[in-house]
This record gives C-alpha cells, structure tokens and sequence, in this order.
C-alpha cells in the first residue's frame, strides 16, 4: 500500500518508553476516533530529521491543536530506547509529540516507505511523509522524494489543512 488520501493506515505494532520501559502499543488503538498527524522520518539523529524535520513538528504542534489535532505522533524505524532519549533530547517530549517506534520497519514497509542508503549506513528505514488521519482513515498526505525534506514539514502539512 502506499500512503493515499482515504485509504486507512493499516494496523502495526509499535513500541514506546513507558514509566516501566518498553511497552507495546497498536497503532489502530491510537488512531481511532481521533484526528491525528503522523509523520515518518529516516532515524533520530540524522541531520535532516534533528535540523528540518522534527524541529518543524515542534514549532507547529499547537497550531495543529488548534485545528482539532489530538495528537502528533513521529515514526521512525529506530529502537524505542533511542527515539526516546532524542525526543527528550530535543525537547520534542515536552512539546507533547509522541514517539512510535517501527522497531521491525513493518508499518514502513506496509505504507511502501522503506528505502535503503548503505552508504550512509541506513537500512530499511522510511521516507519522508506526513498525514493527517481521522479515526484512521489518510484525508491528507504529503511525502517528500528521496533526499528531499519539504513536503511533509509541519508547515507544509499545516498550511494544506
């Protein structure tokens, strides 16, 4: 599947730092009767995602409360352990953006997101995008091409609401 307005996310497995470590948490659970912004980025701490991509989320979090949005949620095909700790580390966490891991990259492979940079050392992570869903279903989609950071930042995904 690829990321396309009015299809439903599909269901996945994810994982989060919780008071007591890792815990899992089923996407479908988190998206339903909500209206969510997800986005999906290569990894925490690269160099796009720590100075374009996630910073845009932070500077835009409330103004997407402010349009009904219940929750932002960043994906990466990285270990909980390390998403936390760069959310915290960014103050992205204090923002109030939730950190999903796709630890086994399996809802990236599900949404057709996964690509492979070996000379960077990055292995089945996830392009660049970023939806808005409601009860699950995409009513808005902005991926980026390979390399490119644009379309799906917080700003371009705002201003298309």
């Amino acid at each position: 599947m690829t990321i396309s307005v009015g299809d439903k996310l599909p269901d996945a497995t994810m994982v989060t730092i919780g008071e007591n470590g890792p815990e899992p948490v089923e996407l479908s659970a988190k998206l339903a009767g909500r209206k969510v912004v997800v986005f999906g980025l290569p990894g925490a701490y690269t160099t796009g995602c720590s100075t374009v991509h996630l910073p845009s989320f932070i500077r835009t979090v409330d103004q997407f409360r402010d349009k009904g949005v219940d929750e932002v949620i960043c994906v990466s095909v990285n270990d909980p352990f390390v998403l936390d700790a760069w959310g915290r580390e960014t103050g992205a966490k204090d923002a109030g953006i939730t950190f999903l891991a796709d630890a086994d990259g399996s809802l990236t492979r599900a949404l057709d997101m996964a690509f492979s940079a070996p000379q960077f050392g990055l292995y089945g992570r996830s392009g660049r995008y970023a939806v808005v869903a409601d009860d699950g279903v995409v009513t808005l989609a902005h991926i980026d091409e390979p390399g490119v950071c644009d379309a799906s930042t917080g700003e371009s995904l705002l201003e298309a609401m």
